[in-house]
């Protein structure tokens, strides 16, 4: 047994508590929720509720969940690049190409496979422990949840917005300045494995701003306010300037002028979007101190910005 508590979000106010407990605590079925709440194991404000009982919005939420076994994925020795370990928390740096989560197609070789194998007990956490994902060509920190009371508090620290994830980009386009793009994002109205800003989207906040600038690229540091799958990538391509590589919402490879051999070859073989997640900061959710790792570029972005400079120089 172990104790999850979380405040209800002022946005879930006049609901019931079965509900707001699924929206909450998504990664329980609303049946074992239900079984909970029927068995007193659901407090709220320190006080036992029904289900259909509706709430203001800022009570106090403790629910007394089972550590059993909810991940069924096999347990693979793949190796990890860790971070940070502590008896609560993981950081992941994870490398391009690597899938987070089985689906189809990819039942095996991800990075769940992988942390079941480096932490056997993660199989009774949803998602083996993990509260957010990047995508499998995007690299870089990702965290994990080591307990039920971790994993509670990451995923509240997520929904307040509280969690510090920094990116760094090459994109397509030479950018003047830095700024914000708000606009939502849902399914692509044709394309349903793309993503596209939409009216009726869900809310979606990137903010950027320059790192480097040469000819025609930018590379630039991002920082989410939310997340959204594929956020980044669909919010650049919006405001045309697509991530480099990006071979869902990049569009046509088109090669730039004057590129030297070297640069022209890199740029073709780029298969992947240029895409790493560099920084992330948090409270640690046993301590409440606030931690914060950063990891460079990975070879083959640091490779690209490197001959972008050189080419800058045999131009001028």
């Amino acid at each position: 047994m172990t104790i999850l508590t979380a405040r209800v979000p002022d946005e879930l106010a006049g609901m019931r508590l079965d509900q707001c407990l699924a929206e909450m605590f998504p990664d329980y079925s609303r049946s074992k929720l239900q079984t909970w709440i029927k068995a007193g194991r659901v407090l709220v404000d320190g006080e036992p509720m029904k289900g259909r009982d509706k709430l203001d919005g800022g009570e106090e939420i403790e629910l007394d969940a089972e550590a059993e076994q909810v991940v069924e994925y096999d347990a693979e020795d793949i190796p990890l690049d860790i971070v940070y370990e502590d008896d609560a928390l993981l950081i992941v740096n994870k490398p391009a190409g690597l899938v987070v989560h089985p689906a189809v197609g990819n039942w095996t070789g991800t990075l769940v496979n992988a942390l079941l194998n480096h932490a056997p007990s993660l199989d009774t956490l949803p998602r083996a422990g993990i509260v957010h994902r990047i995508d499998k060509d995007t690299s870089g920190l990702l965290m994990v949840a080591k307990t039920l009371q971790a994993h509670s508090s990451l995923i509240e620290q997520l929904q307040e917005r509280t969690i510090n994830r920094e990116y760094l980009a090459l994109v397509k386009g030479w950018m003047t300045a830095g700024g914000t793009v708000d606009e939502p994002i849902g399914r692509h109205p044709v394309d349903r494995k793309r993503n596209a800003v939409r009216r009726d989207g869900k809310e979606a906040v990137t903010h950027y701003r320059l790192e480097q600038r040469f000819k025609r690229h930018t590379l630039i540091r991002v920082k989410l306010e939310t997340g959204r799958t594929h956020q980044i990538r669909v919010h650049m391509a919006h405001i045309h300037y697509p991530l480099v590589g990006d071979q869902v919402y990049g569009g046509r490879f088109q090669m730039p002028a004057d590129c030297t051999p070297a640069l022209a070859e890199a740029l073709r073989n780029f298969k992947r979007q240029a895409l790493h997640a560099a920084k992330l900061g948090l409270d640690h959710p046993e301590t409440g101190e606030y931690c914060e790792w950063e990891q460079p570029m990975p070879e083959d972005m640091q490779n690209l910005i490197q001959l972008l400079a050189e080419n800058e120089l045999d131009q001028a």
